[in-house]
């Protein structure tokens, strides 16, 4: 009966046949068969599309909690800005929460438990009221990598028509850049993402388009300001007046071969 069963085994899948026919004409190649067989018998016989769908949704998943958890350290940390922390309390007052909260558990709960609650509504009401971008905004279930994958040909065909309508309008007919075109051009030659430009403040997006940074000449005058800018602080900071004196003095380690 083994025998037999090994005889099938061999017979029914065409790659075997083929090594058992392949024996057959070179018996010397004894242990290379042995190999062959052995690893083709072992091998798991997994699909390598379930693979990549496992490691994706694997992926996916950790960037949620990533993203998640850095949302909640940035919400922790602006509920520990005075400036938010006074606006979110007196919200909270103006509603009648921490009044309620301490009704709720004047009886029934410690006075550490009693903070604990007033301290995520003010971190409740700090998350309603201020939108925070760039990378600790709030986890959005489309920016993860299964949904991207998925919507990949949707933003391709999004994007093949967002430029052509580019070239037609502004270099075909000559039309006029509008605020969110100049805004796009001035990321572009900052070569920052969408997500750092939307994290910077509303009043340094006015000045940039005040100063009319879409336009090539006016945005390298304004690089060239920011370097001398750059240059004058770390003239006047004392840790890169150390650092220079210590590179001037002494300089970066060498390793130096002296023959005998």
């Amino acid at each position: 009966f083994l025998l037999v069963a090994t005889a099938y085994e061999t017979l029914k899948d065409e790659e075997t046949r083929k090594d058992y026919d392949y024996m057959l004409d070179h018996p010397e190649e004894y242990y290379s068969h042995y190999y062959h067989y052995y690893s083709r018998r072992l091998a798991p016989k997994v699909d390598v599309r379930v693979v990549i769908l496992v490691s994706v949704c694997a992926i996916s998943v950790f960037q949620f909690f990533s993203w998640w958890n850095s949302y909640n350290k940035a919400i922790s940390y602006l509920a520990t800005v005075p400036k938010y922390r006074i606006q979110a309390t007196e919200i909270a007052k103006q509603q009648g929460l921490l009044k309620k909260a301490k009704e709720k558990g004047k009886n029934k709960k410690s006075k550490e438990e009693i903070r604990d609650e007033e301290e995520n509504i003010i971190k409740n009401i700090i998350k309603s009221k201020i939108d925070i971008k760039g990378g600790y905004q709030k986890p959005q279930i489309c920016d993860l990598l299964l949904f991207q994958i998925i919507l990949a040909p949707f933003h391709l065909c999004s994007y093949i028509v967002w430029y052509c309508r580019w070239i037609y309008n502004f270099n075909i007919k000559g039309k006029e850049y509008g605020e969110e075109e100049r805004l796009y051009i001035i990321r572009k030659s900052m070569k920052m993402s969408k997500s750092q430009f939307d994290s910077l403040e509303d009043h340094q997006k006015e000045t940039f388009l005040k100063r009319e940074l879409w336009i090539k000449e006016n945005y390298e005058v304004y690089k060239q300001e920011q370097e001398e800018e750059l240059k004058k602080k770390l003239a006047n900071d004392p840790r890169w007046k150390r650092y220079r004196r210590w590179m001037k003095n002494e300089g970066p380690g060498r390793l130096t071969f002296v023959d005998d």
